[in-house]
């Protein structure tokens, strides 16, 4: 769930960052494409100008700002005349002066600009600008030697400049901005020309044309070419995109990160339900979950709580149930075992002494029942904690206890295992006396005379220490291994008979409370193997020596 809500989040941002940003890095580009297309129109236009004087110091001029254009930018200029075959010194002529560029300059007086690419730009950009020869307007305009103005001797004057070019009616054209031809102090213009006639400029698409059409008395006299690259522009281009780019990353992964702390703290309350729900499934009644988050979660914790409560209440009330009902239960059993065995003293009759054995056989049997309830309700209603106790020392203590029951059957115990006096377990203070009570209390009762029971300890890991106990009775099939650890299950064997069916479910509750594990399978060469894993502590850890004391059993 915190990956889906940070995947979305990111996502939220990344669509409104690209919203944002790539529209911006467009204008950018557009910008920068407009701008530059402009700059170097006006220079192709101020060179054409100077183009159209026609006089020596005006191409001088022209050379001069040619090589500097050339040393200053990128760019280079190429001339053509208007036959379109000859050069116009001092300038060379361009190498290839037929193409379509120059053939629209000079026959029909076109400005034509050419990015080389319909996606952004191509290698270079080139621009090619036809060049008006100057003074020859129809209006009768003459210029003036000592520089600076052109006059008119009739009519309104009319002055408008352009880039592309000035138009000039009957009255007057003067330049503001042009350069100066040089010695002869004729002034070169603005950027326009006073031709007579009107010129129009049309932008075309993708090849970046401009369309100037002349009037019949305007003449052609060359054309001047701008190639400009574009490799400044392309950095400047992958500049703008890939600032944008790092920028859009470090914004993704700082919304990643802060995605990632409030989906965290959404579903915190989630968490903590589910791991109160965990906790109430593995048997902690006690469980329960903070009641923190929004409302819905705050009720919903609410809820669980209370519910968790009353059957905590329910169960613990059961529990104290039963331990009281076994508890007062055992001494009228123990009056009722008394009254019994005096009467089997007092009676002579064999059919009467018969009865009253098997009536006290019924009592024990209840006896031992009633202590195993008690015996494990108390396991479940108190876990005591675990503390470090030297395994098989234990084990060896309560082998002695049983040895003498097993003597008088014939039956023998050995003690094998790899495991040394050093190998400690955890476990509640008298949880392991009873746990092998019961299990050599039903191994010995399903042996058979004279055979033999094992009890092996060894290490089964670094951090889990096994123990196993195997008898040579007639074992249990896989079904009845399944279902051993019930309550009040009694197997076919000789445990059937006589047994309580709470023994194993005493094992289990008491190893699993200290954190082991209990498993049935076969043994080798028939009866049952009871395996039971417990918990280890390092060498540092205090360690208990057990006390001997009487068998125990829970049946």
């Amino acid at each position: 769930m915190i990956r889906r809500l940070i995947v979305s989040y990111v996502a939220l941002v990344g669509v409104a960052l690209a919203a944002f940003t790539v529209p911006v890095a467009f204008t950018l580009t557009s910008q920068l494409r407009g701008d530059t297309e402009e700059s170097v129109l006006r220079e192709a236009t101020t060179m054409a100008l100077l183009l159209g004087d026609g006089d020596a110091p005006a191409r001088e001029a022209l050379a001069r700002m040619a090589g500097a254009y050339a040393d200053e930018t990128p760019g280079t200029v190429e001339v053509a005349a208007a036959d379109g075959r000859s050069a116009m010194p001092p300038l060379p002529l361009t190498a290839r002066p037929h193409d379509a560029a120059f053939g629209d300059a000079l026959e029909h007086g076109r400005t034509t600009v050419d990015w080389g690419s319909r996606f952004v730009w191509g290698p270079e950009l080139v621009i090619t600008v036809p060049a008006y020869a100057r003074g020859e307007a129809t209006g009768g305009a003459e210029g003036d030697d000592d520089g600076g103005a052109a006059e008119s001797g009739d009519g309104d004057g009319d002055r408008e400049g352009e880039t592309g070019g000035t138009t000039g009616g009957t009255g007057e054209a003067a330049g503001e901005t042009g350069e100066a031809a040089g010695e002869t102090g004729e002034a070169a213009g603005e950027t326009g020309e006073a031709v007579g006639g009107t010129v129009e400029a049309d932008d075309a698409d993708d090849g970046g044309q401009a369309v100037g059409s002349a009037g019949p008395a305007d003449r052609i006299v060359g054309a001047v070419r701008v190639r400009y690259a574009t490799a400044d522009l392309t950095d400047r281009l992958w500049r703008i995109w890939g600032f944008r780019a790092i920028l859009a990353v470090g914004v993704l992964a700082v919304a990643a990160g802060l995605g990632a702390i409030v989906a965290r703290l959404l579903t915190k309350p989630l968490r903590q339900l589910n791991d109160m729900a965990s906790r109430f499934g593995d048997g902690d009644l006690t469980a329960r979950s903070p009641v923190t988050g929004p409302q819905e979660t705050r009720t919903l914790a609410r809820t669980l709580n209370q519910g968790a409560e009353r059957l905590d209440t329910l169960v613990a009330s059961q529990r104290i149930f039963v331990a009281d009902a076994s508890h007062q239960l055992r001494t009228p059993l123990t009056a009722l075992r008394l009254s019994l065995d005096n009467i089997a003293d007092g009676v002579d009759d064999e059919f009467v002494r018969e009865d009253v054995e098997q009536a006290t056989a019924e009592v024990v049997r209840m006896s031992r029942l009633v202590s195993g309830l008690l015996v494990l309700a108390r396991a479940e209603a108190k876990v005591s904690a675990p503390e470090p106790l030297a395994l098989r020392e234990l084990v060896e203590e309560r082998l002695k206890v049983w040895r003498p029951a097993a003597d008088e059957r014939g039956v023998t115990i050995v003690l094998t295992g790899d495991a040394d006096d050093r190998a400690r377990v955890l476990a509640g203070a008298g949880n392991l006396d009873q746990v092998l009570d019961n299990v050599l209390s039903n191994a010995l009762e399903v042996s058979p005379d004279r055979g033999t029971i094992t009890v092996r300890v060894e290490t089964g890991g670094p951090e889990e220490a096994v123990l196993e106990v195997l008898d040579q009775g007639p074992g249990m099939s896989a079904a009845e291994q399944a279902r051993a650890f019930d309550r009040f299950w009694r197997g076919q064997g000789l445990t059937g008979r006589s047994g309580s069916g709470l023994g194993l479910a005493i094992v289990k509750q008491l190893v699993t409370d200290d954190g082991g594990t209990v498993t049935l399978r076969d043994a080798p060469g028939g009866g049952l193997c009871v395996r039971i894993g417990l918990r280890t502590v390092g060498d540092g850890a205090r360690w208990i020596s057990p006390r001997p004391g009487a068998p125990r059993s829970g049946g």
